[in-house]
């Protein structure tokens, strides 16, 4: 049987969970991964909740393997200001002292963790956020002495909730990307050094934020084959012709054609899926593909329907022996 597919529901926050998993049934898909805070109360210890939540999904055929954490996750480490407000849960931002809002997010991080564990999960997906981000372009320069604090400034917050979690058996993989302690195959390295290779830790593979980068995303694959803990389907296209709003995005908004690069529709985009299907064949990945369906100028159902078709139609199970292996006659 070749990889389940399934659909994040972050991007259909605006709807109960229910209808979530109607639709996902209707387009094709096998399960849903399941995106808070919209779709999931990790404040809630009701064992009855969760055996509420396992019962719908079962009502529509949806598995579940995955649930993930981005918008609290990014508070945990990241400079907090007013962006934070809208993305976070009141609880969280509560009176908004950046501290406080850090403390509180790390707390959630670790009640999802039992959440995952109440609903027979064992991969929580989410962002880190970063103290160090605003430095990328260094100038005016950055001491070496900054960036390595940075990282030191991630390890003391993740640490204890990777503790957590491991005691639960549950894995926290970071969705590599821009903004996170780690967004490229160098930073993916440093992070995992400053945890000293902490074994809840991995990465939330999704090619789409290394393509338009320049980054080798194949070989971040290869690089990492026992941190891959899921899988994003994600395409996204960028341009063989300067625009006004290059890489940096120019402050202008996802969808808009000025800028070099946007994410796409599943296939619809850059990057070599075939490619990376072989990639994770061979370093043995088992988990779900599941979709993060991200097209600004493309109707949501119309793409999550389309992204689905391509991914069955693209994922393939390994061959068990080489072709040429019934060439030899005993």
């Amino acid at each position: 049987m070749a990889r389940l597919v399934t659909l994040y529901s972050l991007q259909w926050g605006d709807l109960p969970l229910e209808i979530v998993c109607e639709k996902a049934k209707s387009f094709g898909y096998d399960g849903i991964e399941i995106g808070l805070p919209d779709h999931l109360d990790v404040r809630n210890t009701d064992p009855g909740y969760y055996q509420g939540i396992k019962d719908l999904l079962a009502k529509y055929g949806m598995e579940l393997r995955t649930i993930s954490t981005h918008l609290v996750g990014q508070a945990v480490c990241d400079n907090i200001d007013g962006r934070h407000k809208s993305i976070l849960p009141d609880h969280i931002w509560g009176d908004g002292d950046p501290e406080s809002v850090r403390g509180r997010a790390a707390e959630e991080l670790i009640r999802t963790a039992h959440a995952a564990k109440a609903l027979g999960v064992d991969t929580v997906v989410g962002f880190t956020g970063s103290s160090i981000w605003q430095y990328l372009y260094s100038f005016p320069p950055v001491p070496d002495s900054m960036i390595e604090e940075g990282y030191k400034d991630f390890a003391r917050r993740f640490k204890p909730i990777l503790d957590e979690y491991q005691k639960l058996g549950i894995r926290y993989a970071l969705e590599v990307h821009p903004t996170e302690i780690a967004f490229d195959t160098v930073t993916a390295r440093r992070a995992l050094d400053a945890l000293e290779w902490h074994p809840a830790f991995g990465f939330n593979y999704d090619p789409s934020h290394f393509g338009y980068q320049g980054v080798d995303y194949v070989d971040f694959i290869y690089q990492f084959s026992d941190r891959i803990f899921h899988v994003h389907m994600k395409d996204v296209y960028w341009s063989d012709t300067p625009k006004p709003a290059g890489v940096f995005g120019g402050y202008v908004t996802f969808g808009d054609p000025q800028r070099f690069w946007n994410f796409r529709s599943v296939g619809r985009g850059r990057i070599n899926f075939e490619e990376i299907i072989r990639a994770l064949n061979h370093i043995g990945y088992k988990g779900p593909l599941s979709i993060e369906w991200e097209d600004s100028a493309m109707d949501r159902e119309h793409g999550a329907r389309e992204s689905c078709e391509f991914t069955k139609r693209i994922d393939f199970e390994p061959s068990d022996h080489a072709f040429d292996a019934v060439f030899e006659k005993k």
